[in-house]
């Protein structure tokens, strides 16, 4: 019997918690890189777009609110020195408006930053009466890469690849998929556990798409970006106040700054080790361990849980995804 092939060590990078976006793209010129960049209107996204567009990247800011983006495309040209990056509109909560995005890119794409989420407070649905969480969150960005896919593998065809980065949360850690009930509607509705399963789906859409789209010079990442005060938070409950308030007492995480918590963004978006090799998820700027499901997050705040990672769950979603947007 053939021994099984050796699992290869986990993707290390020389960054660390405390490293900046800037350290990460230091001495880098991305000069003919062209980004989108979704949800670059504020917090994370803002900083992630500022970065690559001081490093010389041709930036697009995907955003609902094109005046908040235009400001920021302003702020982002005046202190880098560089041309402002383009702002397009896109509702990833609407699949007209995905549709008309997708449509109107022209020319390569090299690098897309899945960057943009909700977290509500209470049920929301779409139209289609999808949850709302799970509709921006995953089945959204899913439309979108799907949507440039052949704009990606134009930007892969000089042989140094596309990257897709999906970022995810610690959050995943509260719960897998539950393919039974994806949008809530048999289960009491819990805010919390609704983003948890979108942040999983973030990462199970990184598993599948490398799978399927390697072979096109396309690789996608996820990471964790870490705790970080921005915007996301303006709809929380108390109770999910007081439950990341009770996280960070008890050490589960600590407070970044935007810089940082855009770091590890930049590592899967730029490391050389993370140019043809997908799948990872990336938690401080290095690839996370994996802890078993029924793990304790206060014991393992740092860690990816394996249904977050599970290539037979992250085909099912796959093709549910692609059955819930054909519908």
């Amino acid at each position: 019997m053939a021994e099984p092939a050796p699992v290869p060590p986990p993707v290390s990078t020389p960054f660390t918690a405390a490293s900046t976006a800037d350290d990460v793209l230091r001495g880098l010129d991305l000069t003919g890189l062209r980004t989108i960049v979704t949800g670059g209107s504020s917090g994370i996204g803002a900083e992630t777009a500022r970065a690559l567009t001081a490093a010389g990247s041709e930036v697009t800011l995907a955003v609902r609110n094109t005046t908040a983006g235009n400001a920021v495309a302003e702020a982002i040209g005046k202190s880098t020195g560089r041309a402002r990056p383009r702002v397009a509109r896109l509702d990833l909560a609407d699949r007209t408006a995905v549709a008309r995005f997708t449509d109107a890119w022209r020319g390569p794409l090299h690098l897309l930053i899945n960057n943009a989420g909700v977290v509500t407070g209470g049920l929301e649905r779409t139209p289609e009466g999808w949850e709302l969480q799970f509709a921006t969150n995953h089945l959204g960005h899913f439309a979108l890469a799907t949507g440039l896919h052949g704009a990606l593998a134009r930007g892969a065809s000089d042989g140094a690849g596309s990257r897709i980065v999906s970022v995810s949360s610690t959050a995943h850690m509260r719960s897998g998929i539950d393919f039974g009930d994806l949008h809530l509607e048999r289960r009491g509705y819990d805010p919390q556990i609704a983003y948890a399963q979108s942040k999983t789906a973030n990462s199970l859409f990184a598993v599948e798409a490398t799978r399927l789209w390697a072979p096109d010079g396309i690789v996608t990442n996820t990471v964790n970006p870490g705790g970080v005060a921005t915007g996301l938070q303006r709809n929380f409950t108390a109770q999910q106040r007081q439950s990341l308030d009770a996280a960070e007492a008890a050490g589960v995480f600590t407070y970044k700054t935007v810089e940082q918590g855009a770091a590890t963004s930049i590592v899967a978006a730029v490391f050389p080790a993370l140019a043809h090799s997908g799948g990872h998820y990336l938690d401080d700027a290095q690839e996370a361990y994996t802890v078993p499901n029924d793990a304790d997050l206060a014991q393992h705040p740092h860690g990816v849980k394996e249904w977050a990672l599970d290539p037979a769950l992250a085909e099912r979603l796959w093709a549910v995804s692609t059955d819930l947007l054909r519908a």
